[in-house]
């Protein structure tokens, strides 16, 4: 399991090559302009936000947004790159998987109306997914919304790990979660150092 220390260290050494330095398109794109794509206002959770490029372009569509991570320098980064005193906009330290901590900041079970997923599930160790996935279900109230970009590569190794995307559906189906949208992403990254192939966009709701 990589800790908190690990990925302080890797932002430290510029080792971060899922960093494209804006929201990920097929997510910018779909919630911009899909019909589909939920709609603001609601309390948004987005879990190892990282430079925090997803929670601030939610927090400009109107949304209250939480931006968590684990790791302090990806929050100091955050801050630095997005701001540390928008209204609509908060950075909380903390472990997903810690509930007191986030207890402590105001997430409780059904407080959330939404969690936007990009990059937190290949990162941590697959066997804490099925631990990710009850999480997020307890946090979110009826009918909230999970809205993830999966990177759906085949490669044994990570991070960032890879998923299978039938497993995954069943996987969230599981958790409680009612299938919106699942679907191969269009637009996705391709001129970073590492391509974002293999990508799935998928909706749920609880």
């Amino acid at each position: 399991m990589i800790t908190a220390s690990a990925w302080d260290q890797r932002y430290r050494d510029g080792n971060d090559r899922w960093e494209l330095g804006k929201p990920a398109p097929p997510l910018n794109v779909f919630l911009r302009t899909d019909s589909r794509a939920p709609e603001p206002p609601g309390r948004v959770l987005v879990p190892g936000c990282g430079r925090g490029h997803e929670a601030a372009l939610l927090a400009d569509l109107g949304y209250e947004v939480i931006g968590l991570d684990f790791s302090g320098e990806a929050i100091e980064r955050a801050q630095a790159v997005h701001g540390s005193d928008r209204t609509q906009l908060r950075w909380l330290q903390a472990d997903l998987f810690d509930g007191a901590a986030l207890a402590a900041a105001g997430i409780t079970t059904g407080s959330l109306q939404g969690v936007l997923e990009h990059t937190c599930f290949c990162a941590i160790d697959p066997a804490q997914r099925e631990t990710y996935l009850d999480a997020v279900a307890r946090l979110l109230a009826p009918e909230g919304w999970l809205l993830g970009l999966f990177w759906c590569h085949p490669r044994p190794d990570g991070p960032p790990w890879g998923s299978d995307p039938a497993l995954l559906a069943e996987q969230l189906a599981a958790a409680g979660f009612r299938q919106e949208l699942w679907e191969p992403a269009q637009g996705s990254e391709q001129g970073s150092a590492l391509v974002r192939d293999n990508e799935w966009l998928g909706l749920w709701r609880r």
